[in-house]
C-alpha cells in the first residue's frame, strides 16, 4: 500500500503530530508500506531535507494558515500514485486545500484530528473559537464529513471532538498511538547529558519536555516547584522545549520573582542523545498540561522508567494512573503542587515501585506496533470501500 501523508510541517519543532508520523512510519515500514509525505514547507529547509521520508514541499503558503495553492495543484497531479492519504490535523490550508481535490477523485482519505477538536481550545480562546466557527460549516466540518475514517488517539479525544462544533459528522474510529522504546545505551546517553549540562549533575531532575505554550501549564509547574521543592536544594527544574509564542521572558520574569531562577535550566529544544539523555538524567517528568490529546513525550517517559506525573486533561491519564506508573491530578494551581507533593511525600519503596510499573505501563499500552497495526487495518477497510484501487493492501 502506499500512503501519503499531509501535513502543514513536517519540522520537529511542531511537536506531537510530525513525531507520531515518524514512529508509525517506522512500525508500518515492518509491514511492507511505502510513505510520502505532502507538506507545506519551503523545500529548501534543513528539517525538509535532513527529514527520515520522502517529503513533497510545495511552499509554506500565506499567513499562519499557510495558504498555498500549489498543494492542490501538486495533488491533482498525483492523487493517483497512491492508495490512501491522511490527512495530519486541521485549522491550516493543508486540510481544506485537500479535501477540494480529494473529494471529488477515487483516492480516499483518512483524518487524524491530533486534538484539534478538543474543547479546551474553545474555552481558552472563544475569539479564535468564534472565527472557526464561521469557518467551520464550509471547511473542516467538510474535511471530517467526507472522510473515509477520522482517527482518535483513544476513547477521551475521540468523545470530546464530539463537544467544540455543532454540525459534526464523522466515521469516528479509536486506532490508538504510540511511539517506540529508545535504542540507546542509558548510562551512555545520560552521561553525554551531563557533559552538556555539567551543573545538573547529582541533582534531583523534575523534567518539563514540550513546546513552551500556555496549554502546557508551564506557569503552573513552575510556581508548584517554588512552593513544594523549592526548599530542598537538590531539586532542579529542567525545561526542553521550543518557545513558539514569545512565552519564555514571562516564565523567567516570574521565576525570579519566585526566588527561583536560578533553579531553573532552559535548554531549549532537545533532539536525539541529547533528548534521551534528559529523559534518563530525570527523577520525574511532570507535564500539568490543559490539554493533551495522547502526549507521547508521556509515552517516551515511562519507556524510560521516568514516572510521569501529569494532569488529567492529558487524555491517556487513566491508563497511567491505573498502571500506577505516575501521578494524576487536575491542570490547576492546586492539582500541580499536588503532584509534586505527592511524590516528595512517596517512600523510597513507593517511588521504585512506580518506576518499575513504568516500562510495564508503556509496552502494554503505548508501544506503536499496536498503533500502526490498527491504522492499516483501517486504511484497508477505506480502500476496500472505496472500491476502486487494483494494488493489493497487505498486512
Amino acid at each position: 500500500m502506499k500512503i501519503l501523508h499531509i501535513i502543514a510541517s513536517v519540522n520537529p519543532a511542531g511537536g506531537g503530530p510530525i513525531e507520531g508520523i515518524q514512529q508509525l512510519a517506522r512500525a508500518n515500514r515492518r509491514f511492507n508500506q511505502d510513505i510520502e509525505i505532502l507538506s507545506l514547507d519551503d523545500p529548501s529547509e534543513e528539517f525538509v531535507k535532513n527529514f527520515p521520508l520522502r517529503v513533497h514541499a510545495v511552499g509554506r503558503g500565506k499567513l499562519t494558515y499557510r495558504y498555498n495553492p500549489k498543494l492542490v495543484e501538486w495533488l491533482r497531479e498525483n492523487h493517483h500514485r497512491y492508495d490512501v492519504a491522511i490527512i495530519n490535523g486541521l485549522w491550516q490550508y493543508h486540510s481544506f486545500g485537500s479535501w477540494r481535490v480529494l473529494h471529488d477523485t477515487s483516492l480516499p482519505y483518512v483524518v487524524y484530528t491530533h486534538g484539534m477538536l478538543d474543547p479546551w481550545f474553545k474555552e481558552a480562546y472563544p475569539l479564535k473559537h468564534l472565527k472557526k466557527l464561521i469557518y467551520w460549516p464550509w471547511a473542516e466540518y467538510r474535511v471530517l464529513r467526507d472522510a473515509g475514517a477520522v482517527l482518535f488517539t483513544c476513547e477521551q479525544e475521540r468523545l470530546l471532538a464530539r463537544k467544540s462544533f455543532p454540525l459534526y459528522r464523522a466515521k469516528e474510529i479509536v486506532v490508538g498511538y504510540g511511539t517506540s522504546a529508545p535504542h540507546v545505551e542509558p548510562e551512555s546517553v545520560r552521561q553525554e547529558f551531563f557533559a552538556q549540562f555539567p551543573h545538573l549533575r547529582g541533582k534531583r531532575i523534575a523534567l518539563f519536555l514540550s513546546r513552551i505554550h500556555q496549554k502546557k501549564g508551564c506557569d503552573l509547574l513552575i510556581q508548584a516547584f517554588a512552593r513544594e521543592l523549592a526548599a530542598d536544594p537538590d531539586w532542579h527544574l529542567l525545561l526542553c522545549g521550543p518557545d513558539q509564542v514569545g512565552l519564555q521572558p514571562r516564565l523567567q520574569k516570574m521565576a525570579d520573582e519566585l526566588g527561583i531562577g536560578d533553579r531553573i535550566t532552559w535548554a531549549g529544544m532537545v533532539r536525539g542523545n541529547t533528548k534521551w539523555g534528559a529523559i534518563y538524567a530525570s527523577e520525574i517528568f511532570v507535564l500539568p498540561s490543559h490539554q493533551e490529546n495522547f502526549g507521547i513525550v508521556v509515552a517516551e517517559a515511562l519507556a524510560c522508567g521516568v514516572p510521569a506525573l501529569i494532569s488529567n486533561k492529558v487524555n491517556i491519564w487513566h491508563e497511567v494512573q491505573r498502571d500506577g506508573a505516575g501521578i494524576v491530578a487536575n491542570d490547576d494551581m492546586a492539582g500541580a503542587c499536588q503532584l509534586l507533593r505527592q511524590w516528595q511525600q512517596m517512600t523510597p519503596e513507593a517511588r521504585a515501585t512506580m518506576r518499575t510499573n513504568t516500562e510495564r505501563c508503556f509496552w502494554q499500552n503505548f508501544e506503536v506496533h499496536n498503533a500502526a497495526v490498527n491504522l492499516l487495518s483501517t486504511l484497508h477497510d477505506v480502500v476496500q470501500r472505496a472500491g476502486g484501487n487494483s494494488r493489493e493492501v497487505t498486512l
